[in-house]
């Protein structure tokens, strides 16, 4: 197959490639994407789920490609951290010490700070461990100032208002636009801070160019609102973005079609099945 013929499928996970507990995949989402995999196609995760969240997904899918994370703050190949293409972006540590000071005015649960294999987070009150895909908290999880040593790639934050979608566009205000803010899919009602101009749409244009991949040949899958400047992106460069049945409606007016099945149906499998195994 020449680079010509070749696909980039970029597949969400909650919402979409997942089941609704946010960890099943089924046998027949795995063999199917084994089979499309043999065709000579790439299927890459992009996910707003920081790295250390992903691995087993991403070993459990048998997959070798690189993957996108944090909303398109990292783009890696998970076990090789010589890659010549990783792709590394940063929040300014300076807005965290502002968000320590201000976290009342958004009323939030809990809020963290991530890197790419750790993380820090204000409070163990309002989130179970297997969140953060550990057993349980230790004392070095608390966020504290001094431990802010580095600038991480994204925040993470759940809040008690149920309009998650204005209180990403109050915070986004508070910060001049200066950060992009969005949702996650499937069970994690949570909000993903990154830098400004980050997001699924700017990891994939890179690692399309890193693996000479042309735009049109692009295939996406996603459910929620962190998904629409990669559909915005797919659809706009000839490619096709597939919104899930159970899609937030604020995705599905940017995609190519809604497909018929939710993600406890296999949605993903079941379309790669129709497009590349019929």
């Amino acid at each position: 197959m020449t680079n010509q013929e070749k696909k980039l499928i970029a597949i969400d996970l909650d919402g979409t490639t997942l089941h609704s507990d946010g960890k099943t995949l089924s046998a027949y989402t795995k063999y199917v994407f084994k089979q499309v995999e043999a065709l000579g196609h790439t299927i890459c995760i992009a996910t707003g789920r920081p790295l250390r969240m992903t691995t087993d997904i991403y070993k459990e899918l048998e997959l070798q490609s690189p993957m996108i994370n944090f909303n398109g703050a990292l783009v890696s190949m998970p076990f090789d951290k010589y890659w010549e293409f990783t792709k590394k972006e940063y929040i300014k540590r300076s807005f965290i010490f502002d968000l320590l000071r201000h976290q009342q005015n958004f009323d939030l649960e809990f809020f963290a700070v991530e890197y790419r294999r750790k993380f820090f987070l204000n409070n163990f009150r309002h989130v179970e461990p297997e969140f953060f895909g550990v057993e349980t908290f230790h004392p070095y999880n608390r966020l504290r100032a001094d431990r802010l040593t580095e600038d991480p790639h994204a925040v993470l934050f759940s809040t008690r208002i149920k309009d998650k979608f204005r209180l990403a566009e109050e915070v986004q205000k508070h910060y001049n636009n200066k950060i992009s803010v969005s949702a996650w899919g499937g069970p994690n009602g949570v909000l993903e801070i990154v830098p400004k101009g980050v997001s699924k749409a700017s990891g994939l244009k890179h690692l399309l160019k890193a693996l000479d991949i042309a735009p049109e040949n692009l295939i996406c899958f996603g459910d929620e609102f962190n998904d629409v400047e990669m559909f915005k992106f797919a659809t706009k460069s000839g490619g096709k973005a597939y919104a899930m049945k159970n899609a937030s409606n604020r995705l599905t007016p940017h995609a190519s079609e809604v497909i018929p099945w939710t993600n406890d149906e296999d949605g993903v499998a079941r379309q790669l099945e129709q497009l590349f195994l019929s």
